[in-house]
């Protein structure tokens, strides 16, 4: 009986050992705006509860197993939903799934679906505002990247110093569109980041899109500023264009023409954040696209103008509180889906993170 409780003891032990070497971590958004849009209809405006306002609502799960010598392994599961009615915000569950390892001395390997290396950097490097990286309800940046994540990836990261890079790779796998090579790299001092970073994706008629993006950003005290500027290039005939070109605005809008007409497209960002005080930051945001068509029977060029402005109030380091304005306009062989070459936005929100 006692050398029973003595092993029973010594398992409870080595067990509790073993767990405190891993640690499961569930964090998540919860955001939700108001949110006014002129010309979504002939002469009509929209007002709306969106399920995202600067962010996504997401659910998601972060393990670290430390195995000892600077060696650890990784895991990120990630759900998105909709806040205002609770439904699945895509048709893949989980919009991150991944495991990895992670050395001291070498670097990560991440093994599949995760965000590709072009929204990395848009996100890192010189994010459109200082508080968040984008507004989910009006992101055109994001239209650039390529579809922002892809299936069956390898990806590796690396951290040397003020030097960071990234390679990924990832496999078409039958009928898959997701078959991608690419690469960043980026320097970051704290005060100053630049970098670029360059993808090619090859559907499965073997069309590829190449897309290509440099820039960078200054951060000083309270101030922070980017500027940068991006470009995709379509093969005739690439059955990625229809993904990658139906909209810069969460599918609002068509920044396209006669279907799968695209050959080029070009974006010039800039934009400004400042930290008036520890809670209140306000910030904008200006967008430049110019869009190249294959077909003859188009302008040789068609544009799009945003903008966007924002003031966000932090209530605690958790919740905040915001006021977003935005405006588009389109000129050349380009409009939104209804016909309407201008609109406006307004969205009041709240967002909790945990």
């Amino acid at each position: 009986m006692k050398k029973a409780t003595l092993a029973v003891a010594v398992l409870a032990a080595s067990t509790s050992a073993a767990w405190a070497q891993s640690s499961v971590t569930l964090y998540g958004i919860v955001d939700a705006a108001a949110r006014y849009t002129t010309n979504t209809n002939p002469g009509q405006s929209d007002k709306q509860l969106i399920p995202g306002g600067l962010s996504q609502s997401r659910l998601g799960v972060n393990v670290t197993e430390d195995m000892g010598g600077g060696l650890k392994a990784l895991v990120n599961m990630e759900h998105r939903f909709n806040s205002d009615n609770g439904t699945v915000a895509a048709a893949d569950f989980w919009r991150q799934a991944w495991v990895g390892l992670q050395s001291s001395e070498f670097g990560q390997i991440r093994l599949g679906r995760q965000y590709n290396i072009l929204f990395d950097i848009y996100t890192s490097t010189y994010a459109s505002f200082r508080y968040s990286p984008y507004i989910e309800a009006y992101k055109p940046e994001i239209g650039m990247s390529a579809g922002a994540r892809q299936d069956n990836m390898v990806k590796y990261l690396g951290q040397f110093g003020n030097v960071y890079g990234e390679i990924q790779l990832s496999a078409g796998e039958g009928n898959s569109q997701n078959k991608s090579e690419g690469f960043l790299l980026r320097y970051s001092d704290g005060t100053y980041g630049f970098g670029g970073a360059y993808l090619q994706v090859t559907d499965t008629a073997g069309k590829k899109v190449k897309a290509t993006t440099i820039g960078g950003s200054y951060t000083s005290g309270p101030l922070y500023v980017n500027l940068s500027w991006a470009e995709n290039k379509f093969d005739t005939g690439s059955l990625l264009q229809a993904a990658y070109t139906s909209g810069l605005l969460n599918a609002q809008s068509a920044l396209n023409a006669a279907g799968s007409s695209v050959a080029k497209r070009e974006m010039l960002m800039g934009g400004v954040t400042y930290q008036l005080t520890p809670q209140f930051n306000i910030g904008a945001h200006y967008w430049h696209a110019t869009q190249t068509h294959q077909l003859a029977s188009l302008p040789g060029k068609s544009k799009a103008d945003f903008f966007a402005a924002v003031a966000d109030y932090a209530f605690s380091k958790r919740t905040d509180a915001y006021l977003e304005v935005d405006y588009t306009k389109f000129s050349g062989a380009v409009a939104f889906q209804n016909g309407a070459t201008k609109r406006g936005g307004a969205m009041v929100g709240v967002r909790h993170r945990f």
